[in-house]
């Protein structure tokens, strides 16, 4: 107990419930002498889609319009920020929903005749489904057209990225991954609200926690949703990912998208994926 307070758990608990609750603020009352600790609390916290607000020392209390936010009237030093929040995130939910119903009106007979060409060229699903991390580091379904010849009983723990030349692709799979045109389901994701259309772009899990382990801001690019094609994408940087330095160059991209994000930025990269986005020598 904190006074009257229940204590609800640690850390790790509150990431567990923002995860699995909307959570708009999270406010650290810690002394500033606290250092280690605060240090490691705003570490763990920092790849939170939320508010991150620290109670300032007395001082603080005497110093007018510091520009802090409110909280009980008390004044709160905000740390982190969503980079989507308010009007911004409701102009770009409309955005991806409008958007998103023109492209599908445009491309189902391409998505048809994808599907076709899977098909005849080899046996197993049309459709490809992979779990990643979308927002807030939950999980989603990632929808793509199957590319390589079907193994059901494969894992999923090891995922090995494709290669030049890789043996697992299928003739028709060399087309569409080297087009993006495996990557059109995911339109499906962004109408169902797990995708943007622009945004860094979602790794397989095993992927995602391995860079995670040696690039400190991997996973901050999951403060937004993630896209089908993005900033990163559209510099060329696609494909296959052979060591930590190509990775972070794409981490370093996709940083530069969310700290910057505006509707012409997204309308920007949209039709620099028209021009150089689909095409790719790096796409295997």
């Amino acid at each position: 107990m904190i006074g009257p307070y229940k204590n609800m758990g640690t850390i790790d608990d509150l990431l567990l419930f923002v995860r699995n609750k909307r959570v708009d603020q999270i406010a650290i009352a810690l002394p500033w002498t606290a250092e280690e600790r605060l240090d490691e609390i705003l570490r763990q916290l920092h790849t939170v889609a939320a508010d991150i607000t620290l109670c300032p020392e007395n001082a603080a209390f005497k110093i007018p319009n510091l520009g802090f936010d409110n909280i009980a009237g008390l004044p709160m030093l905000t740390v982190f920020k969503p980079p989507l929040a308010g009007w911004n995130r409701i102009l770009k939910g409309i955005e991806d929903r409008l958007f998103g119903l023109i492209i599908l009106s445009v491309i189902w007979p391409v998505l048809l005749a994808v599907a076709l060409a899977i098909k005849l060229n080899s046996p197993g699903p049309i459709l490809f489904r992979q779990k990643r991390y979308g927002f807030n580091n939950n999980e989603i379904t990632v929808l793509k057209f199957r590319s390589m010849y079907w193994q059901p009983d494969a894992s999923t723990k090891n995922i090995k990225q494709a290669q030049q030349d890789d043996p697992r692709v299928t003739r028709a799979g060399k087309f569409i991954r080297r087009t993006s045109l495996d990557e059109l389901p995911q339109i499906f994701n962004v109408l169902r609200g797990e995708m943007s259309l622009v945004g860094p772009r979602p790794h397989a899990i095993a992927h995602n926690e391995e860079y995670a382990q040696i690039i400190d801001e991997d996973l901050i690019r999951h403060k937004v949703k993630p896209g089908i094609t993005g900033w990163a994408q559209v510099n060329g940087l696609r494909g296959e990912t052979a060591n930590p330095d190509q990775m972070r160059e794409r981490v370093r991209h996709d940083l530069y998208y969310i700290e910057n994000w505006s509707l012409g930025f997204d309308l920007k990269i949209l039709t620099m994926t028209l021009f150089t986005g689909f095409l790719n020598e790096n796409a295997y």
